[in-house]
């Protein structure tokens, strides 16, 4: 059974061996290996959350539900991410930085992956990519970073203008909220 306590204590042991993203990759994918087992470990998504099962300076651990049909924008983490699939699907697409020595910076899209169970990305500090659920369950997914995901300044990228802007983590938290809620209402599915 995935036990989040030994996950965790995994993650930081890899950490220790190798500072880069590697070593937590493999921990990631032995978890997702077998998905009925996270599942049993950290419940049956319902809702959309962000929850934090690990944060330190060096490494953040996230148990992130994506709600049905939601996409997030294209936005940056300024550290290396692991990103495992456990039950559902993650469509990113992957942005290239454009402009910006006599305007703002824009970004365009650049390649594109979907994620399903049992699939594992690795992110590099420099990745600019919007993340979308395109099913209609939730999606869960363990993402792991190199640093504090709360704590580091970063950017997103307007829907519309893809001009850069400061994140704003609150903001992104109240989407998940607000997605569970446009698809609960949209299919007249209780709250």
């Amino acid at each position: 059974m995935f036990a989040t306590e030994q996950f965790v204590a995994d993650c930081r042991a890899a950490l220790a061996q190798d500072r880069s993203q590697k070593a937590v990759r493999e921990v990631v994918a032995r978890a997702v290996s077998d998905p009925a087992a996270v599942l049993r470990g950290l419940g049956e998504p319902e809702r959309g959350m962000l929850q934090a099962l690990y944060r330190s300076p060096e490494l953040t651990i996230l148990n992130l539900v994506w709600p049905p049909l939601m996409t997030i924008l294209p936005h940056n983490h300024r550290m290396w991410a692991v990103i495992g699939i456990y039950t559902g699907r993650e469509d990113n697409i992957f942005w290239r930085r454009v402009g910006g020595a006599d305007g703002p910076s824009k970004v365009e899209a650049a390649g594109a992956r979907s994620l399903s169970q049992r699939d594992v990305e690795v992110l590099g500090a420099d990745i600019v990519h919007s993340v979308t659920n395109p099913i209609e369950r939730c999606t869960g997914a363990i993402h792991v970073y190199g640093g504090d995901f709360f704590a580091v300044e970063r950017s997103e990228w307007d829907a519309e203008s893809l001009i850069e802007r400061p994140y704003n983590v609150e903001r992104n938290v109240r989407r998940f909220a607000e997605a569970d809620a446009r698809f609960h209402a949209a299919t007249g599915s209780p709250d």
